[in-house]
């Protein structure tokens, strides 16, 4: 392995692998591809077929092996990818997730320079126990103090890193797609659900994303005429799961939807009339980010992750408060954006949470340790000066308007097209 190559692991694997953190290395890896570097990524071998392709836009995949465990797969799949990268000697190693850092002080001691994701506190996560949290909590330990670099998907984040471990931190946040609205709607009604007539949450089936206390608001709302479809599926059987589906087989506007990616789920965001996060627990929560790329209105837990995103308190509630839950679930379904007003969330949405601009700014990171300079690659960091400007005065009338709170970036004047971007730096 070239000793100018990036190497990461810490997801299941990609494309159209199910998690925040396999939808952030799904984007990431082939845009630092087009900046022009080499990138490795290590999936798990549960989750990717034994035939898939060796290199995807560009990006050279290895399936390891892992047991399909969720209390052993992370730790035994981290070790292997470290055992892997001790013989291949990579340039860089960027590990995404608290639980795979466990192995930083492994790789720094064998002389590899290490970047390491803080994606999020995973020892919060309802569905641990008390031996798992203790392990995610040395992870994130050993990952923070021993990283020669550490990157944060949100403030929160940064902030628990600074205080916590007393590290600097460079604080990038997850990214959006912006693509265009989908005029068909003949996987919505395929569904048994009306365009505009429907309320949509999106993730996987655990207890932190609490779509429980959703299916109990939304029914105790009793909206005539509407649904609600629950987007997502299990990675390991639960009890939680099979609470869930008991309880949403016994309503009828309740539609399990299952696992949706592609042309399906572009259509689900695109005729929703509101998107509720109800999670106890996330980074920066990419669904959401989803969300508002295609002007969905939402309502959101009070978790901090959430509020980076969003302060209308109309659209906010305390986790695990159904009642809460339920009347604005009634008030929001009443309201409704326009065209203008949706297309201007969009455009702050594109504005703030920018792939390119992430892949730029990740780049800087890599190229410090690396000590080189940038070429110029073949990804350009969003259209020219004065579409940005008029794209960033649309945005923010929107976010205005729409009780947006301010984003990482707007901790600083984003620059314009071919101006290095600066960082934001936790001291």
């Amino acid at each position: 392995m070239s000793r100018r190559e990036i190497y990461m692991f810490g997801f299941r694997g990609f494309p159209q692998i199910q998690g925040g953190i396999e939808a952030h290395a799904e984007n990431l890896a082939p845009r630092v591809v087009e900046l022009g570097r080499r990138v490795t990524v290590c999936m798990r071998s549960p989750y990717v077929e034994p035939g898939l392709a060796k290199v995807w836009k560009g990006v050279r995949i290895l399936r390891l092996w892992t047991v399909p465990n969720k209390y052993f797969e992370t730790l035994l799949h981290a070790v292997i990818c470290a055992i892997v990268a001790a013989v291949r000697r990579p340039g860089l190693v960027h590990i995404h997730g608290i639980g795979p850092a466990i192995v930083t002080p492994l790789l720094r001691a064998i002389g590899l320079q290490v970047v390491v994701t803080h994606h999020g506190e995973d020892y919060n996560r309802e569905k641990w126990g008390w031996a798992a949290r203790a392990v995610l909590r040395t992870g994130e330990a050993m990952g923070m103090r021993y990283a020669n670099k550490r990157i944060a998907v949100s403030r929160s984040i940064g902030d628990l890193i600074a205080s916590k471990y007393g590290q600097p931190c460079e604080v990038i946040p997850n990214g959006v797609v912006f693509s265009e609205m989908p005029q068909q709607s003949d996987e919505v009604v395929e569904l048994g659900l009306e365009p505009g007539r429907y309320v949509l949450t999106v993730g996987r089936l655990v207890p932190e994303k609490r779509q429980l206390d959703l299916l109990r608001a939304f029914s105790a709302a009793a909206l005539p005429g509407w649904k609600l479809a629950i987007v997502g599926k299990i990675d390991h059987q639960s009890e939680y799961a099979d609470q869930l589906v008991r309880e949403a087989a016994g309503r009828q506007n309740v539609v399990m939807a299952g696992f949706q990616t592609g042309d399906a789920l572009r259509q689900l965001y695109a005729h929703a009339a509101l998107f509720v996060l109800p999670s106890s627990h996330e980074g920066l929560p990419i669904v959401l980010l989803e969300a508002l790329s295609y002007g969905l209105p939402v309502l959101v837990s009070d978790i901090a992750p959430n509020l980076e995103v969003v302060d209308d308190p109309a659209r906010i509630f305390h986790v695990g408060d159904c009642e809460e839950m339920r009347a604005k679930l009634s008030a929001l379904t009443l309201a409704s954006l326009n065209a203008e007003e949706r297309e201007a969330v969009r455009c702050e949405s594109a504005q703030r949470y920018d792939w390119s601009d992430i892949a730029h700014r990740t780049l800087e990171v890599y190229d410090e340790l690396l000590g080189r300079r940038r070429p110029q690659g073949n990804i350009a960091r969003s259209g020219g000066a004065g579409n940005r400007v008029q794209q960033l005065e649309l945005g923010r009338q929107g976010a205005a308007r729409y009780g947006l709170a301010r984003s990482v970036n707007d901790n600083l004047t984003k620059p314009l097209t071919g101006v290095p971007s600066a960082k934001v730096k936790l001291k």
